[in-house]
């Protein structure tokens, strides 16, 4: 693809997908089998699963936050590199994730948009106030809101759930001049959209993903490999 150069564009949105985890040792949300960590996604990853059976679901989450919080979880070159270009970049900066993981935080990007929740977080299901999260949590829990056991759950955007700052989303996308999709399947929306957003107000479009998503044809430029080797090589040639 052609070169580009960080100096001719004024705002860029960054959209990143489980691809760009997976490289550090957390699992892709949906397996070629439908599941997820060996359950159906019906059954953890629903309102209606946390309403028939929340100990399912709260041993499903508090496992993934395990995992996350395990010393062999780590970031890896691609998120070390998009802090990078957060640093050096002089105009706006977006960096909109599908992830529930941190790992984008421990790498040092600052302006981030978790879309589907994070998972070291946790809220109140009828105050929707939001608390920090580095432990299990159990229906016999009370949050300090309520006063009340059983309103925690886990701050997750589940199916059938709208994702969260689509707002701030779809306003940096519009007005953005650079818009790439890191790690990315193209299967969900809305994320699988924005490209045509970015597109469509004459953005530059690029992919980097491991193989063409589903949306790869909509992209005006690509480039595919593992993102902890062609993310920094990219920007080592955009920087100069």
């Amino acid at each position: 693809m052609e070169k580009q150069n960080l100096n001719q564009f004024s705002s860029i949105v960054i959209l990143t997908g489980a691809g760009i985890s997976a490289e550090s040792g957390i699992k892709t949300f949906r397996a070629s089998d439908g599941l997820w960590e060996d359950h159906r996604i019906e059954d953890v990853a629903t309102p209606g699963a946390f309403i028939r059976d929340p100990n399912l679901v709260h041993k499903f989450y508090n496992t993934r936050r395990e995992k996350l919080l395990s010393p062999e979880i780590a970031p890896n070159p691609a998120h070390y590199a998009l802090a990078e270009l957060e640093k050096i970049f002089h105009g706006e900066f977006t960096l909109v994730t599908q992830n529930i993981d941190n790992l984008h935080e421990r790498a040092g990007s600052k302006n981030i948009l978790h879309m589907h929740g994070e998972l070291l977080k946790m809220r109140c299901k009828h105050t929707n106030q939001i608390y920090e999260c580095q432990s299990p949590i159990s229906v016999n829990d009370s949050c300090s809101c309520c006063n009340l056991a059983g309103n925690l759950r886990p701050h997750i955007v589940w199916f059938e759930e709208m994702p969260l700052f689509m707002d701030e989303i779809y306003q940096a996308v519009e007005s953005c001049d650079l818009f790439i999709s890191i790690g990315t399947s193209g299967n969900v929306y809305p994320a699988a959209g924005l490209v045509q957003i970015a597109n469509q107000n004459g953005a530059m479009s690029i992919e980097m993903n491991l193989e063409e998503s589903n949306t790869a044809s909509q992209f005006k430029n690509a480039i595919y490999g593992k993102a902890s080797k062609i993310l920094p090589n990219w920007l080592k040639e955009a920087s100069i």
